[in-house]
């Protein structure tokens, strides 16, 4: 798992129990990873097509630092995968866990669309991160 941004979790976060609005935090694990899918896949055309169960662990508060960390799982025809853990910097405890967020490369009239990439193309296993 490789931490790739962190956020400070100001007041309008927070939900109405002082604690981060999972909505905000999913918006930003969303928006990272579908960064991270289309430098792996080498184009801004790229799509959420899933996201797997979401296991909230931890709270966060106002002022605490997160980070967002992905790790590549899987690579298909138009599709890649990844893990997800976001974690408290400081305490290294983990706020939320995913097991899958699927992506899917598109064509110009929103159809899946082979990217053309593979294991090999884009490195080892370990060096898919």
């Amino acid at each position: 798992m490789k931490f790739y941004s962190r956020k400070l979790i100001k007041p309008g976060d927070l939900n109405a129990n002082n604690t981060l609005f999972g909505g905000a935090l999913l918006k930003w694990i969303d928006e990272e990873a579908g960064i991270y899918a289309m430098t792996k896949l080498d184009t801004k055309q790229v799509v959420t097509k899933f996201i797997s169960e979401i296991d909230f662990v931890n709270s966060a508060k106002q002022g605490d630092v997160i980070e967002i960390g992905l790790k590549y799982k899987d690579i298909g025809r138009t599709s890649i995968t990844f893990g997800c853990i976001v974690r408290n910097v400081f305490t290294k405890k983990t706020i939320i866990a995913i097991e899958k967020l699927v992506f899917v490369k598109i064509d110009d009239q929103e159809n899946p669309a082979p990217h053309n990439k593979t294991v090999l193309t884009m490195g080892s296993y370990n060096q898919v991160s």
